[in-house]
């Protein structure tokens, strides 16, 4: 029996997660990935935004604000990259001109501070790149951007340390209520808890129909991006955007806290939760709203392309606390698509709260703080690279050259407390294949190191990104070429 059981493994059931240590209690979360932060929160455009778009009054609003100011302090106590880079906003014409007095006044009553709208010189002199014919712009200096799924896999870390357990691979089918506590029925069985959070990103609704009297409609949709290589100088130092619609932020340019350039995402509602396929479609889109804003747009540096889906409730606003019409004990975050990254943090703290203060649960007498993870090789000045190699001498022996990511990087990353599995879990979290060649070179080595350190007899058994994804399908016979 726990005392709480999370479904969902992103940004939103991780900070609650994290919330939760800090009180004494059991913990469980459940993710049908193969991996944490598997959804949403690895595959999107990693943007803190500061809260100047949302519709005042909202829970997307307040949750956004609230969320967006914790980040500057919670990514440097966890070590994760984060940069207030700011932000324009593009208009192009008089109706564009209109928005962006809208959405001034917007920031205005949600509180962020800073944004000012600028004229076409003002633009050009911040970001010289831009298309040249743009009219005005509104600016926002608190907008930043972090990378999302490094701050996930340090809080999925932090809440295993301080006694969060974790079930992966694991698909939750059903939920049933007895007399005082919940049944969580999944592919792997049946769990008990006297609580549950409902985090499940396109998969919520679902459980939220089964238990609830007022039914939820989730729709997924999906947004693709091309990813530039990284450069020494970004072409933009901010995020830019153009003028938002009702599907979404709409199709920006951003640098990445890498120093990539991000483009992208269109938006498609879609009929299957899991879709994340490319299309050329969708790419044509991405490319020709982007040279909008960048109209020497080049995509000769693209590297790879990839997609997100969004969790788009109907209704628009996201859903957060108590589930209405339930059980008591039954708790969930739904409709968390942007900013819910912003959001997250925030989300995390009140969902904790709220379970924490239900359950009358103590404080955690035992809870360890957050500490930063160990700076990257690529970032070390030349002493703390010697330094880094007396410690450990596999800081000598590079295995990522387009990243410069060495094998102790790598076994590290499969060690942590909710460490890597996978080739994909290992590029995640140290960068190795996340370069210009993609894992050409690398990709064999980070695949014979997870056998050496998961203890497995054999590569045939290791996956990019778990079952189903196989690295090698089968072994040549001996002569045989």
């Amino acid at each position: 029996m726990y005392d709480v059981i999370i479904i969902g493994a992103g940004i939103s059931g991780l900070s609650t997660a994290c919330r939760l240590s800090r009180y004494s209690c059991d913990v469980l979360v459940i993710d049908k990935g193969a991996d944490v932060s598997e959804g949403a929160t690895k595959a999107n455009s990693g943007i803190v935004h500061a809260g100047y778009d949302a519709t005042p009054g909202t829970e997307k609003a307040r949750y956004n604000v609230k969320g967006a100011r914790m980040y500057e302090d919670l990514c440097k106590s966890y070590g994760v990259p984060y940069k207030k880079t700011g932000a324009l906003v593009l208009g192009f014409t008089d109706e564009d001109e209109n928005t962006l007095n809208k959405l001034l006044e917007r920031s205005y009553q949600n509180e962020v501070p800073g944004c000012r709208l600028l004229t076409k010189d003002e633009a050009l002199q911040m970001e010289p790149e831009l298309n040249s014919d743009i009219a005005l712009a509104l600016y926002v200096p608190e907008s930043a951007i972090t990378s999302p799924y490094e701050l996930t896999y340090a809080l999925a870390d932090h809440a295993k340390i301080n006694g969060a357990s974790f079930l992966l691979n694991t698909n939750v089918e059903s939920l049933s209520h007895e007399e005082n506590y919940w049944l969580v029925h999944t592919n792997n069985g049946v769990y008990k808890a006297k609580s549950i959070i409902n985090c499940a990103g396109t998969g919520a609704d679902v459980l939220h129909n089964i238990i609830s009297t007022k039914q939820v409609k989730i729709i997924p949709r999906r947004g693709e991006y091309y990813l530039l290589d990284r450069l020494e100088k970004p072409l933009f130092s901010m995020t830019i955007f153009q003028v938002p619609t009702s599907m979404g932020k709409g199709v920006l340019v951003t640098p990445t806290t890498h120093d990539n350039l991000l483009i992208g995402p269109n938006a498609e509602d879609i009929p299957l939760e899991d879709d994340t396929a490319t299309t050329r479609e969708g790419l044509d889109e991405v490319f020709t709203k982007a040279a909008m804003t960048w109209d020497k747009i080049s995509l000769r540096t693209v590297i790879t392309t990839f997609s997100g889906i969004r969790a788009h409730e109907k209704e628009g606003d996201f859903i957060i606390g108590k589930v209405e019409g339930a059980p008591s004990g039954a708790f969930e975050a739904i409709g968390i698509e942007s900013p819910g990254l912003s959001a997250g943090p925030a989300i995390g703290i009140e969902l904790g709260d709220m379970v924490a203060e239900y359950l009358k649960l103590s404080k955690n007498a035992n809870y360890i703080p957050p500490a930063p993870q160990p700076k990257p090789f690529i970032s070390m000045s030349d002493e703390e690279k010697k330094l880094a190699y007396e410690k450990d001498p596999n800081y000598g022996k590079l295995v990522c050259r387009c990243e410069q990511v060495t094998e102790a990087e790598i076994r590290r990353s499969i060690r942590r407390p909710v460490g890597a599995t996978s080739v994909d879990g290992v590029k995640r979290r140290t960068r190795a294949g996340m370069g210009r060649c993609q894992g050409g070179f690398c990709s064999l080595r980070v695949a014979e190191i997870l056998k050496e350190e998961l203890g497995e007899d054999d590569l045939l058994t290791i996956t990019k990104m778990g079952e189903g994804s196989e690295m090698l399908t089968g072994k040549l016979s001996e002569g045989e070429i």
